[in-house]
């Protein structure tokens, strides 16, 4: 292992700082991905929240956790352990990536015939149609899509998951769904399935798309055959990366699962989806490094070289902070005018929408720590995540009590139930940076004060625009929101080895 007091070589800083340019080309493609998928899920919104109405969405909403849980479960951690794999496997890329997908297939494949066997954990009032219940078939191409992109990424090739999943998977969506709306005028059964038919297509569509350039990079396994005890190993070795990635998503749902045991109505948990679908947007900022970030910390770690590692974290999860934190203002500040977007009766899901897109501030640090923590601690890693999960449920169940008690609308007990997370994400941050900061003997934060000079101007800017006419507020505040936020971190929190994120090089 190498001295971690020990000056740098010039073959070790110029190493390094390939790294740093592979996290900023593999961050500006995402980032370009992100915008993309900003401009496709919108319409989504509009055509779910005006033409089906918060009722249907909401429905839908409840329908796809399931679905999604069990895609989440059924990659078995590979989305970010296959990098590991695919480092310290001697045999061909193909082959291993093989062996993921076979896993990943039995495993998805047995969970897409037990809910569709037992259909309840996605309709829980038991009313479905039989196009409805084909939602279970998504869960094998989902898992499998997974796999694909992340095998994908481990080659620095992040243009296929930006193909994929920001603008394949989120357009399908919205075209289909409304193309099955305008079909229902005259076969109305079918409306009633076009969100979750919109959903299955754009899922096997983005995964689709995922396997075409999987092929082109690493070709068919020429002489693989299936390792049964060799899979089995990886499982359970995988399997606290597993639960702490089934954690992370769980984070993001448990707000809409407790709302449904709470018997909120349909339409208060159609109205928390779209805000929640607004507020996780920013989210999708931190999938901009993470292909790229695991691959170059497992180099890293092989080589004993834990300050680089330290490095790398702090300057990625300062990059994911800035950002998230000026689309949260650009998206939180005209909040009531974005939710109206989707029409009228989703303004009042304005104050859910601030406390999410503060969550995902907050979650920042535990995101990039996290990176780390898989590789260096997994176990310890896992027991934040559920205690993470379990102070949010705690949380929020205490919040929605309290507000039910005091006579609250069931949307401020859902805005009770976006504080909890908030709360929740902010606690695992700070736990799971001085963690990996103990393990890695560096200090890691992504805190600069830049970032509240930035913040200031752009919430006055925002403050003006807001008395504004809507139109105005939406199309002229946003871009000035941030503009100002952009100009002032830029000049006042972005050093040289910041800007590389925004110069184009060849890795």
């Amino acid at each position: 292992m190498a001295d971690p007091a020990a000056p740098l070589s010039a073959d070790q800083l110029a190493a390094e700082q390939q790294d740093i340019a592979a996290l900023a080309k593999g961050g500006r493609t995402n980032f370009f991905g992100f915008l993309l998928r900003l401009a496709a899920r919108i319409p989504f919104l509009f055509i779910a929240g005006r033409l089906y109405g918060a009722e249907d969405l909401g429905r839908f909403a409840s329908a796809t956790i399931a679905v999604e849980l069990a895609a989440q479960l059924a990659t078995l951690g590979q989305k970010r352990g296959l990098a590991q794999q695919l480092a310290r496997d001697d045999r061909d890329g193909a082959e291993v990536v093989a062996d993921a997908l076979l896993l990943s297939g039995c495993v998805s494949a047995f969970f897409a015939v037990l809910l569709y066997a037992f259909p309840a954990p996605m309709f829980p009032s038991g009313h479905f149609t039989p196009l409805q219940r084909l939602l279970p078939l998504t869960i094998v191409p989902l898992a499998l899509g997974d796999i694909a992109l992340a095998a994908l990424a481990y080659r620095f090739d992040v243009g296929a998951t930006v193909r994929a999943r920001s603008v394949v998977e989120p357009w399908t969506l919205s075209l289909v769904a409304g193309t099955v709306w305008l079909i229902g005028i005259a076969f109305l059964p079918l409306r009633e399935s076009g969100l979750i038919l919109a959903y299955v297509a754009s899922i096997f569509a983005a995964t689709l798309t995922a396997f075409v350039p999987l092929l082109r990079s690493y070709g068919l396994p020429r002489q693989w055959s299936p390792r049964p005890i060799d899979l089995l190993r990886l499982a359970l070795g995988n399997l606290p990366l597993a639960g702490a990635d089934a954690i992370e998503w769980g984070t993001r749902k448990l707000d809409l699962f407790l709302l449904g045991l709470f018997h909120a109505p349909p339409a208060v948990v159609g109205v928390y989806y779209v805000a929640q679908q607004v507020a996780t947007l920013p989210q999708k900022l931190k999938t901009s490094f993470e292909p790229i970030l695991g691959p170059v910390i497992t180099r890293n770690l092989q080589g004993g070289n834990y300050p680089a590692v330290a490095r790398q974290v702090c300057q990625v999860g300062f990059w994911i902070t800035a950002a998230q934190a000026g689309v949260a203002l650009a998206l939180g500040i005209p909040g009531s005018a974005v939710m109206g977007l989707v029409g009228p009766g989703f303004v009042a899901g304005t104050a859910a929408l601030a406390l999410l897109l503060t969550a995902e501030v907050a979650a920042a640090p535990a995101v990039v720590s996290e990176a780390a923590l898989i590789y260096v601690a997994r176990v310890r890693n896992l027991w934040i995540s559920l205690g993470t999960i379990a102070l949010q449920g705690a949380l929020t169940v205490a919040f929605m009590l309290a507000a039910r008690r005091a006579g609250a609308d069931p949307l401020m007990q859902a805005a009770g139930a976006a504080a909890a997370l908030a709360i929740a994400l902010a606690c695992a941050s700070l736990v799971k940076s001085r963690l990996l900061g103990s393990i890695l003997g560096e200090p890691i934060t992504n805190w600069r004060w830049a970032l509240i000079w930035a913040a200031a101007p752009a919430v006055l800017v925002g403050a003006g625009m807001k008395l504004m006419p809507e139109w105005v507020e939406l199309a002229l505040g946003i871009p000035a929101i941030l503009g100002v936020y952009g100009l002032v971190i830029w000049r006042r929190g972005f050093g040289p080895e910041d800007r590389i994120l925004f110069r184009k090089q060849t890795v």
